[in-house]
């Protein structure tokens, strides 16, 4: 099957999100959302339970698990100088419930996230975008500059940073808003192959006792 790649403008709609289907590539212009760090998914939880405000509109928008470096000068301003994802099964506790009472359409970072989400993801028209581990010098030269930024309070990289992009990516749909997963059919094809790899390890070390190296 020959891999798709889109354009597209952020935030993405659920129509959208919809269209895509997971092993297409992504490359982002428009406005997204970042976060890293467990207090501040817990906190969210917390301000839609009403505890405090949400720190800025995240309603039909995206939520990306994407950490940053940041530099504050002496005016107040804050500048991004460079993005890198970060592991978004951290998270696996808090998803559901946050894609779910935002709406969110597009969420993502690195290693998916687990069936409960994937179940809000369905329900919301919502994409997994997997970024690429370690590609921080990529992503970050799509950066255009800091539009909003949520809890400064928070350590830098915890705050909820809305970001103006260009040309970001490309990224991968890994689990698109019906269900199927890059991840879930990697797995099954690994455990259908284990049978055929264990035969062959035993097979080999039996060979290497009979023989020797």
């Amino acid at each position: 099957m020959s891999i798709r790649t889109h354009r597209m403008n952020f935030p993405l709609s659920a129509e959208d999100a919809r269209s895509l289907r997971a092993g297409d590539q992504l490359i982002l212009d428009g406005e997204i959302v970042v976060t890293a760090g467990l207090p501040t998914h817990q906190r969210l939880l917390k301000a839609l339970d009403g505890a405090e405000p949400l720190p800025l509109q995240l309603h039909d928008g995206c939520l990306f698990h994407i950490g940053s470096y940041s530099q504050e000068a002496a005016d107040g301003s804050f500048q991004v100088l460079y993005i890198n994802p970060t592991t978004s099964t951290r998270f696996n506790p808090y998803m559901p419930a946050l894609i779910r009472q935002l709406g969110l359409h597009a969420v993502g970072g690195k290693g998916g996230l687990d069936a409960a989400s994937v179940e809000a993801m369905k329900e919301t028209g919502c994409v997994y975008l997997s970024f690429l581990g370690g590609g921080c010098t990529l992503l970050s030269q799509s950066l255009r500059g800091v539009l909003e930024i949520g809890w400064p309070d928070m350590l830098t990289h915890y705050r909820v940073v809305r970001l103006k992009v260009e040309g970001l990516g490309p990224v991968t749909v890994a689990i698109d808003a019906h269900g199927n997963s890059c991840y879930a059919d990697a797995q099954a094809q690994a455990s259908a192959a284990m049978d055929t790899i264990l035969s062959e390890l035993d097979a080999g070390r039996a060979e290497f006792c009979r023989n020797g190296p």
